[in-house]
């Protein structure tokens, strides 16, 4: 059962590409035709692509690993942040920091230099030093929680990127393509589609285009979660039920009976030498 349909994106505005003298030859197989000197997008296509991806999201949530989001356009900030929010999933939807993947070890460093500014405040370390230090520090990390908290919880670089407007984000396209990770695209007419895995032929820049996709697609992530959590409160009711078994299956131990005392030999009488009998005297002689 498809994800979505034509009427839905129809409605949503996702057929509508960008100018003709802005095109992309490349994405020449995903237009319908030319209306008014805007490029249309063919919706079937799009259909099949939003399950396509859907269903390799929905693998990779699954198998618990991460998807990061990327929308830095105005109009698409809070719906990313709020879809990727929803399926606990990290974004970035501020300026994109260059090195973020390929040079994710200094990424974690900022990252914890946060959380060690908020663990002094909680301590009270802070208290003795002065306003204008107190404000220095406030204000950078401040600065810290626009740019890097949303992928505070990021441990590990991201298994997939999600990308919305691959021609604005492309230096995060390069980052992932250098280092193999799929990327997730929304790819308008004006876009080069050759370095996107997954493409969804869409106007990126619509916000109910947007959305209507993202809709689709956290909805699949959502299911690889749930499913997920069931495999392992299966698996951890057959490991339960497989230990029961083997204690099951143990030889009980006959209770010790204490052990008896040996009789004590009895010693026997000592036996007395009966006296023989005296013999008879002979008869005396007359």
């Amino acid at each position: 059962m498809a994800r979505t349909n034509f009427d839905q994106l129809l409605q949503a505005g996702c057929h509508f590409g960008h100018l003709k003298r802005k095109w992309n030859p490349a994405m020449a197989q995903y237009i319908y035709t030319e209306r008014n000197g805007i490029h249309i997008i063919d919706l079937h296509k799009t259909v099949v692509k939003i399950d396509e991806a859907a269903d390799a999201l929905k693998q990779i949530a699954k198998s618990g690993k991460k998807i990061l989001f990327v929308a830095t356009k105005k109009q698409t900030k809070d719906i990313i942040a709020d879809k990727a929010t929803s399926v606990n999933m990290p974004y970035v939807i501020e300026r994109w920091p260059g090195g973020m993947l390929t040079n994710f070890p200094t990424i974690r460093k900022a990252v914890k230099k946060m959380a060690n500014i908020d663990k002094l405040m909680q301590d009270g370390t802070f208290s003795n030093l002065s306003k204008r230090e107190l404000l220095q520090i406030t204000r950078q990390r401040a600065k810290l929680e626009k740019n890097l908290g949303s992928i505070a919880d990021l441990t590990r670089l991201p298994s997939a990127l999600f990308v919305v407007d691959v021609l604005k984000e492309q230096i995060a396209v390069r980052e992932a393509n250098r280092l193999g990770i799929p990327v997730f695209g929304i790819v308008d007419t004006n876009s080069d589609p050759n370095n996107i895995d997954f493409v969804i032929p869409a106007n990126d820049d619509a916000k109910d285009s947007v959305e209507a996709i993202l809709t689709a697609c956290c909805n699949a992530i959502n299911e690889g979660l749930e499913e997920r959590k069931v495999e392992k409160a299966d698996e951890k009711a057959a490991d339960a039920q497989a230990e029961a078994d083997a204690e099951e299956a143990k030889p009980k131990r006959a209770a010790r009976k204490p052990r008896k005392a040996a009789d004590a030999p009895v010693e026997e009488a000592p036996k007395t030498e009966e006296a023989a009998p005296a013999e008879e005297e002979a008869p005396a002689a007359e």
